[in-house]
């Protein structure tokens, strides 16, 4: 299964708005249809959003844009997620964005498997491995970050268990993971956010892997929930890891210095369509939150298991 695809000088991205009740492409024909599907969660996942985003770049050069200005249009995209910079520089940089936005999607495909390789040595077998949000397939071209280490210890034959956060308030731990693990036969219970501190409590979670939309200095950004996960992981003594490309590495900053993206009112106020708050209520929904390094066990990458900055 391909998120991403460029079939005829058009971009074609998995909906995952309506994932798990249909499996349907959107069609991005100009580098604003990308910067629509980045801004409305047609595409998400750190990894993905710089794939995407780099073919954005090649639609605006396709079709002789204003490259710098729509270059500019794609960052402003999704403030958060690094590798949406480092592919827009990388990309707009190059001879040939096309070709380059190619190489990045090839080089994607490479790395999560490599990321899978190398998480799949610390995972025992018959563990029971906890993860929140989505970091798997659908976060990347294919295969995945945090699911790619699951999905290769189970195809090493290593017998795992998996509880899936719901991850509120956009539900990717549910709609996402879920069915992507239920797709590779991998054992796998849904869980609210809320009941992942007591899971750990009662040592029936052996380890935790989160995918990353950033990681610098001091820690990893990544999906509103991580921390409160991470602050149970540590306090009864489970391993967490950070699975994610060196792409998503922000070397010059503090990750202190990261911009939280922040959304609309909307996400938390309804669910599956119907309101589950008081009209007028006020609403705070950040993105993401961070998760300080102390409290990080060792990151895997395609170059290996690192520890934490």
């Amino acid at each position: 299964m391909k998120t991403i695809k460029w079939e005829k000088n058009h971009l074609l991205l998995i909906d995952q708005r309506k994932l798990p009740d249909k499996l349907e492409y959107f069609k991005c024909e100009n580098y604003k249809d990308v910067i629509f599907a980045i801004k409305n969660m047609v595409v998400r996942g750190a990894p993905a959003i710089g794939v995407a985003a780099a073919f954005a770049v090649a639609l605006a050069d396709l079709a002789n844009e204003d490259l710098e200005k729509a270059a500019q249009e794609i960052r402003n995209s999704r403030p958060t997620a690094i590798n949406l910079q480092w592919a827009v520089k990388r990309t707009l940089s190059s001879d040939s964005p096309l070709e380059e936005a190619l190489r990045i999607y090839r080089e994607d495909m490479e790395t999560t498997r490599a990321i899978g390789e190398h998480g799949a040595a610390l995972i025992d077998d018959g563990d029971t491995i906890l993860t929140h949000c989505n970091a798997g397939a659908l976060a990347c071209v294919d295969y995945g970050t945090a699911l790619g280490v699951i999905r290769a210890a189970h195809n090493k034959g290593k017998r795992v268990k998996v509880f899936c956060n719901e991850t509120r308030p956009l539900g990717q731990g549910a709609r996402l993971s879920v069915w992507e693990l239920q797709m590779e036969n991998i054992p796998v219970k849904l869980i609210v956010d809320s009941a992942s501190g007591y899971l750990m409590q009662q040592g029936e979670i052996d380890k935790v892997i989160i995918g990353a939309d950033r990681i610098a200095k001091g820690g990893v950004v990544n999906k509103i929930g991580s921390l409160m996960v991470a602050l149970a992981a540590k306090r009864f003594k489970v391993p967490f890891y950070v699975a994610a490309p060196m792409s998503t590495f922000d070397e010059e900053n503090s990750i202190y210095d990261t911009i939280i993206e922040e959304r609309g009112s909307d996400e938390v106020l309804y669910y599956g369509g119907c309101r589950i708050a008081p009209k007028d209520t006020e609403v705070f929904n950040p993105a993401f939150d961070i998760v300080p390094s102390d409290l990080i066990t060792a990151i895997i990458t395609e170059d290996g298991i690192i520890d934490p900055l």
